[in-house]
């Protein structure tokens, strides 16, 4: 008999449709079954002897929410026997609906119960706390995870007690995952935590990787590349992690309708096998990143969501070094200015922060023109060294990128169709902010213009991250940055930036209520009582 191994993952749902997304223990037949109509099944696909499936469910009614259960060849696995937690359910928005848009990134897997917890409480765990007490309440409608699903090379010392009994631990790469065997015990010990089980079984999410994704500070420089790639253990590291990317996070970002027409989706579920296919993809990925894309679209009403990749679609050139290579750069371009009409508020994911610290941003512009050898070959070595050490590769790290940004801001932002809002969605940066560009310029667009940015979901928040941040956003701070950016013969970036609110440390998780051309903000911290208290919440428009 076949048994839910992982999931159900609710991923996609509009008016109409959803997907669902499980693991099952053997090949069968994967249903969803709801209890006012709502039906799909599909058989499952096999990736590297794990057995999948993307359920798509047609059926839902515009406004309304019916619970479902998971059954595999007939027999049902959702919910579990004895579960505490009320039905997942699917819910179909409505138009004109408020769209509560829930984000952050950065979650290390939480403890076992009963646990010590060395990094604090989960936001998502008391997120679905709430939710659980009272299902009939607010709840997001998408759940954003920015990046850092999975920590690759920072593993928990369950996993490495795990890694241990199944390989040499003094082989590279040591504690960290190998093989698409152990990034699938990554995906079991962060979602099979009962809370963010029945939390991801029903509320959408919506995924993109960072670093840790694979490893810290993944495509930091073309250096740093050929140094990964002379290692024995790097290839088999990226391949791995891309191909569980793809399987656990990158599907279920899809509509159903490039689900049909997806050549390699496709070609999965023709095979008995799969894994040399998904391994292709992999493969292609490594060799020309161009190849693949990560990046992609949700619309939700009147509200459109562009999911940016900014870590495989980078060019590493230092001489043409860019955030997004050129045809990730018109897709991007595409998706913000197609239909303007269509939408009251544009949301950009990207894993990485657009506007940082002022004292960061200029660090980071000067280092990129070390690095260039503007100061010649001496300071491009010792920027080599300061990038890795530092972590010196946001946008500003990609300064002809950064400007590109703004510019597609403003255009996206202006003219008779312009939005309410256009919000960049961020995290990475272990700590919470919100911060407003203005264009010295005086071409800045109509649309109200935030850097949102939210971390970690749960992870740790050293005080050398909190004392480096406080003073980063500092008077003081800015005028040394400035020094920095001198030295380097940096120009002023086209945009000039003030925080607006900020910084908060801790875990958590900030949320968007949008609802015509109307937009709140409110930031939530986890406590160690197991709740979501309200730290900050604001009117981002006027109406």
């Amino acid at each position: 008999m076949a048994e839910l191994r992982l999931g159900p993952l609710l991923r996609y749902a509009d008016g109409s449709s959803a997907t669902v997304w499980v693991e099952a223990s053997r090949p069968c037949t994967a249903e969803v079954r709801g209890d006012r109509g709502a039906h799909g099944e599909i058989r499952t696909f096999q990736i590297a002897g794990h057995h999948y499936a993307l359920i798509p469910v047609t059926g839902l009614t515009p406004g309304a929410s019916q619970a479902y259960e998971v059954f595999l060849d007939g027999t049902r696995v959702w919910p579990l026997p004895d579960s505490p937690f009320p039905p997942s359910v699917l819910h179909a928005p409505a138009d004109g609906d408020t769209v509560r848009v829930t984000f952050g990134s950065c979650r290390w897997a939480a403890p076992p119960d009963g646990g010590k917890d060395p990094v604090g409480p989960d936001a998502l765990d008391a997120l679905a706390t709430r939710i659980a007490a009272d299902p009939d309440a607010e709840r997001p409608d998408v759940l954003v995870l920015l990046g850092d699903q999975v920590y690759a090379d920072e593993t928990s010392p369950a996993t490495r007690r795990w890694l241990a009994a199944r390989r040499d631990l003094s082989d590279p790469p040591g504690s960290e995952v190998a093989d698409y065997e152990e990034y699938t015990h990554l995906y079991y010990e962060s979602w099979l935590d009962p809370e963010v089980r029945w939390l991801l079984s029903t509320v959408p999410t919506c995924m993109i990787f960072d670093d840790h994704d694979i490893v810290d500070d993944w495509n930091t420089s073309a250096a740093w590349l050929e140094d990964m790639r002379a290692t024995s253990w790097w290839r088999e590291r990226l391949l791995s992690g891309l191909m569980s990317y793809w399987v656990h996070q990158h599907l279920g970002n899809l509509t159903p309708d490039e689900l049909a027409t997806d050549p390699l989706y496709a070609a999965v579920r023709q095979h008995p096998d799969g894994t040399d296919e998904l391994r292709g993809l992999a493969c292609r990925a490594d060799a020309d990143p161009a190849s693949v894309r990560w990046s992609y679209r949700r619309d939700f009403g009147r509200v459109r969501l562009l999911m940016v990749d900014t870590r495989a679609a980078r060019v590493l050139d230092e001489e043409h070094r860019s955030m997004l290579d050129p045809g990730e750069a018109r897709w991007l371009r595409e998706q913000a200015l197609a239909d303007r009409s269509s939408y009251d508020h544009l949301l950009v994911g990207t894993s990485l922060p657009w506007l940082l610290p002022h004292l960061v941003h200029d660090a980071e512009a000067w280092n990129a023109a070390l690095c260039r050898g503007d100061r010649g070959a001496r300071w491009a070595r010792f920027g080599e060294d300061l990038r890795r050490r530092a972590d010196l590769e946001h946008w500003a790290a990609f300064p002809a990128s950064f400007d590109a940004l703004a510019a597609l801001i403003a255009e996206a932002g202006s003219g008779p169709e312009a939005p309410a809002t256009v919000l960049v969605l961020s995290g990475d940066v272990h700590h919470a902010y919100a911060a407003e560009p203005t264009w010295p310029s005086g071409g800045g667009p109509q649309a109200r213009v935030l850097q949102l940015t939210c971390s970690p979901v749960h992870n740790s928040v050293p005080l050398s991250i909190r004392l480096g941040f406080r003073f980063g956003w500092s008077a003081v701070a800015r005028v040394l940055g400035r020094r920095f950016a001198g030295h380097g013969g940096c120009p002023r970036p086209s945009v000039e930036w003030r925080r607006t609110g900020g910084p908060w440390f801790g875990n958590q998780l900030m949320t968007l209520a949008l609802r015509g051309r109307s937009a709140r903000l409110r930031l939530e911290q986890a406590r160690g009582n197991g709740v979501l208290k309200t730290v900050e919440e604001s009117a981002l428009t006027g109406s």
